[in-house]
């Protein structure tokens, strides 16, 4: 119920302390990625799955890049523009970011992967 009534979309096993302990938190999260109710994209970091409207598989409720800001963010670490974000977005570039790029302003080696596509990170000095 939890999951459902969340108007976020990435989780991670802390959001879910408060209602029992480290274990059974793992067990439940681990029984819905086998249900395809959540999805998991990395040690410690699960997004919730819609049903697709082309084919009867379940995908991601959001972009890929939004829930990994989510899940960072949760995680307690800032996120930024990528230097492709900004230079498209102040017209210098042509090239449309990918969104697979998010600049972080601290060190990061936690590997997020959805689809066969993974997160890369571009540090940026605040």
């Amino acid at each position: 119920m939890r999951i459902n009534k969340s108007k976020t979309n990435a989780f991670i096993p802390s959001d879910f302390f408060d209602l029992s302990d480290r274990d059974q938190v793992g067990r439940v999260l681990r029984k819905l990625v086998k249900n395809n109710f959540l999805i998991k994209l990395g040690q410690g970091v699960f997004a919730k799955t819609k049903q697709s409207p082309i084919s009867n598989k379940r995908i991601l409720a959001t972009s890929f890049s939004t829930v990994v800001k989510e899940a960072l963010e949760k995680l307690k670490i800032k996120t930024y523009p990528s230097q492709a974000e900004k230079d498209y977005n102040m017209g210098i570039s042509t090239q449309v970011p990918t969104g697979l790029m998010i600049a972080v302003d601290s060190r990061i080696s936690r590997v997020l992967t959805y689809n066969g596509r993974s997160i890369k990170y571009e540090r940026v000095v605040q």
